[in-house]
């Protein structure tokens, strides 16, 4: 009967042996994970994500998870009374319309995740970036036609301050932040892309890794003739591409290359439609999205 059961558990032991030397390298390191798409709606997907960050954590790691909530801010917005206006892939941010998406982000989104990491241990603390000037910004205007639009209290960050983050981190918690910008010129706040923010905070951290969880298996090498996914790629092959990507990639894609050439090792775009995505990225041999590394670092 022992020997049965030796037998049964030794593919769990291979398992664990293959995650050691990434274990190793991890350990002690900042990672930084973008939390979005299918993951935040589908609950199954909700609770394996909640379960890959506290085994980062536990696995010896400080995993800092940023989030937006499109579909969500979407639902509340419709239920007020406000349509919801795109200009240039971002959400035209009204007064009004910011109150719902600060309502949204601050107290239902975050909420609901810090509640799914602490059914594992008193870990999680939500914040949003208004929190102890974490993150700072000035109207952002994007550019149509060689003219600037105006989209609202859309924000672009001008300033991070890391000590709350570090603090919690420090303290052995995992900081929640709602992708929400106090505003370096008036009393207001700002709605800041959750992609972009995710990757302003991964270098002024200084990260090791930035993770953007999507709804597509990685940067597909051609697009839609190929549904070939680049496993790896360098700063400078990403930013060729960029002009060509789908407006939806972009943010995504340009917050991948900022933290790689702002000091983060390596930023990584995986299918959060895959049950323990951050798991398998990190810890095994093949990794299962797109990671695109500094140029120094080179092919390997």
């Amino acid at each position: 009967m022992t020997v049965t059961r030796k037998h049964t558990a030794l593919p769990k032991a291979q398992i664990l042996v293959e995650a050691l030397p990434w274990l190793t390298r991890h350990h002690g390191k900042t990672v930084v994970v973008k939390f979005g798409g299918n993951a935040m709606v589908d609950e199954e997907l909700k609770a394996a994500f909640a379960q890959d960050v506290v085994f980062l954590r536990h696995a010896g790691l400080k995993p800092v998870v940023v989030h937006g909530g499109g579909p969500q801010i979407s639902r509340a917005l419709e239920t007020h009374g406000i349509v919801s206006e795109f200009k240039a892939g971002l959400r035209v941010t009204t007064k009004d319309a910011m109150d719902v998406v600060r309502m949204v982000l601050a107290g239902q989104v975050q909420r609901e995740l810090v509640g799914l990491l602490n059914r594992h241990g008193p870990l999680a603390v939500g914040l949003t970036g208004e929190d102890a000037h974490t993150l700072t910004a000035t109207k952002h205007q994007p550019e149509i036609d060689g003219e600037l639009v105006d989209i609202g209290r859309v924000g672009e960050i001008t300033e991070i301050d890391t000590g709350a983050i570090e603090a919690l981190l420090a303290d052995g918690r995992i900081p929640v932040v709602s992708s929400i910008a106090r505003s370096q010129d008036d009393h207001h706040v700002y709605n800041v892309n959750a992609d972009t923010a995710a990757a302003a905070l991964a270098a002024a951290l200084g990260a090791e890794t930035l993770m953007v969880l999507t709804d597509v298996e990685g940067l597909y090498e051609d697009w839609p003739n190929s549904d070939e996914v680049i496993s790896r790629l360098t700063a400078s092959q990403l930013e060729k591409l960029l002009p060509d990507l789908s407006s939806g990639m972009v943010p995504k894609m340009e917050g991948c290359l900022h933290a790689v050439r702002n000091g983060v090792n390596t930023a990584r775009v995986i299918d959060g439609r895959v049950q323990h995505s951050i798991l398998l990225e990190i810890f095994t041999d093949e990794g299962i999205g797109t990671m695109v590394v500094p140029d120094e670092q080179g092919e390997s």
